[in-house]
């Protein structure tokens, strides 16, 4: 990551939240394509040295992203998210939650509502994200399984991604 670059992971409400600042050199339109298609996604949504693999992708309000986050040796960790509302480069509005190969969501495990926001910044994006937890304790379990450093990871993977597509 550029140095000048906004990165802030906060713990907000009550330790119920997460609120993730990070910019981009990149200009909105670009940043947004990187997070809603599948085919760029693909090219870093996943912290290093994991790669991700679309298996659906259906991005509008009542669709999903269905993927899985792969290690260098082939182990898959499957994921969702569920559309709820979009607007188209300002923001969107999704569930996230850890799955299966089929999409079945593992209740054992915690599930955030992400609320999504894009803003422009000169020749910049600034990019709001805030994950909603059901609890204190579903957030620490995040916490505890390293959202920090991959979210680091993960966002670092698409400033190289925006170098290459710039």
């Amino acid at each position: 990551m550029k140095a000048d670059l906004r990165f802030e992971f906060l713990v907000t409400n009550e330790g119920r939240a997460l609120t993730i600042h990070r910019e981009f050199a990149a200009g909105r339109q670009l940043v947004w394509d990187c997070h809603t298609k599948a085919e760029l996604l693909d090219r870093w949504f996943a912290p290093k040295p994991l790669t991700t693999k679309t298996k659906h992708m259906d991005f509008r309000p009542g669709g999903y992203w269905h993927f899985a986050m792969v290690t260098p040796d082939g182990e898959t960790y499957w994921s969702r998210y569920d559309y709820q509302t979009i607007t188209p480069i300002d923001g969107y509005t999704t569930l996230d939650g850890f799955t299966d190969e089929s999409g079945v969501i593992n209740p054992d495990m915690p599930r955030g509502k992400l609320d999504v926001a894009f803003v422009d910044q000169a020749e910049r994006t600034l990019v709001t994200t805030v994950v909603h937890y059901a609890s204190a304790e579903d957030l620490q379990k995040v916490i505890a399984m390293g959202m920090k450093e991959g979210m680091t990871s993960t966002l670092e993977r698409l400033d190289e991604l925006l170098e290459q597509l710039g």
